[in-house]
């Protein structure tokens, strides 16, 4: 098979559902415009060069049903000639969009393609709008559907992580987070219009434009002290907090990937290779393992072992879940590798944006560090785990 070369990888900032600063923009306006960027950011590319676009999308209803991604590039001024599809991996699904859009040019399928996620947890919040689990199956397998929160505190309660260690990671996401927003390092973050409406002395309401050009969810001023004082969030009794989990976002993100003669017919530096991609079962009501069995999974199908990444992306759904598969994995000897810059506790999970947000951060921050392989790995609702090895062209 051929190689599959990203090129371009970017993101929108993430920010907080209902209260950010996103609240009144549509998710297609966010993913038209990161599209747009990655084309305008790629260069000597036009839109009608891409072939196909694939967009992870958690849930793809209201204003992100109709097949989002095609609707987007639509609004984006993408030729009727350039298709678009969107999938649903829930929390992996940007991840999956662009494993999809990859093997599209592996297999010869298309040169150019890009894959992204998009997530409005602000206008889609989860479960959806009308979520109708099976009754039948539900009745005997209720775990199917549980809440994630009543997942990690399965975790934390089964596996003995205790409040102040998840209490603790997520001060050290929140620290880490602050310094790389501080030194300007989110360089894959592209400054993004953002709607509002400003009421007028006539009572009607006028929308207006501004710029959004950081993650609005980071909290400078996280205590540990202030972590301890929040009440547990899904059980009485519980350690998982708002405080020690992800914060629900709106946000979007895109990647171009292209084959090798593409790369040289445009002159284009490529940032890595898409290199190999898997996926994972493992219990839903307790969900938040999957990157404890997705990565060893990841690393037999490559031919490596945990020693040969240079970095690694563990989307913080939780913190729970996080430190589990960290101890399991025996990652947490290796933290300097892990998050570099903060993970989702202080940056958000946009859900179907998440996958694809990751390889943005990854890739940049693969760049940041100098290191030639980078893994990035997520839980996924329902009981899964994905990973993706990424290698970068030095």
């Amino acid at each position: 098979m051929r190689d599959a070369y990203i090129v371009t990888s970017i993101r929108t900032p993430g920010c907080k559902r209902k209260k950010g600063a996103f609240k009144d923009t549509r998710p297609e306006d966010l993913l038209s415009f990161i599209l747009r960027a990655a084309v305008e950011k790629t260069p000597n590319l036009e839109m009608k060069d891409v072939e196909d676009i694939m967009i992870g999308c958690a849930f793809p209803e209201a204003e992100q049903g109709l097949n989002i991604g095609r609707v987007a590039s639509q609004i984006a001024g993408f030729p009727l000639e350039v298709s678009g599809a969107t999938v649903n991996r829930f929390c992996a699904s940007g991840l999956e969009a662009i494993a999809l859009a990859s093997l599209r040019v592996m297999a010869g399928w298309s040169e150019i393609t890009i894959g992204g996620g998009v997530e409005s947890m602000t206008y889609v919040p989860m479960p959806g709008n009308l979520p109708r689990p099976h009754p039948e199956y539900a009745a005997k397998h209720a775990e199917l559907y549980v809440s994630m929160g009543i997942t990690a505190e399965n975790v934390a309660k089964r596996y003995k992580i205790s409040r102040e260690e998840q209490d603790e990671f997520a001060y050290r996401s929140q620290m880490k987070a602050t310094e790389a927003r501080n030194g300007n390092l989110f360089k894959e973050i592209v400054p993004t219009p953002a709607a509002k409406y400003i009421q007028k002395d006539n009572g009607t309401h006028e929308k207006e434009t501004f710029i959004v050009d950081c993650d609005d969810g980071i909290r400078p001023d996280t205590t540990l002290e202030g972590l301890a004082a929040l009440h547990p969030a899904f059980a009485a009794n519980g350690t998982v907090t708002p405080g020690n989990s992800s914060q629900t976002t709106d946000g979007a993100a895109a990647s171009i990937i292209m084959c090798e003669d593409k790369v040289k017919e445009l002159g284009v530096e490529p940032l890595a290779k898409f290199r190999c991609y898997t996926t994972v079962g493992c219990r839903p009501d307790e969900m938040g393992l999957g990157p404890r069995y997705a990565i060893p999974k990841l690393l037999d199908k490559a031919g490596m072992v945990l020693e040969d990444i240079g970095l690694y992306e563990i989307n913080e759904a939780f913190a729970s879940q996080v430190l589990y598969c960290l101890k399991e994995l025996e990652l947490d000897k290796h933290m300097e590798k892990i998050n570099i810059h903060g993970g989702a506790i202080a940056l958000g999970h946009p859900l179907g944006c998440t996958g694809a947000k990751l390889c943005a951060t990854l890739l940049t921050n693969m760049m940041e560090k100098d290191v030639q392989y980078g893994i990035e790995s997520m839980c996924i609702g329902g009981g899964m785990g994905a990973a993706a090895l990424f290698e970068r062209c030095m």
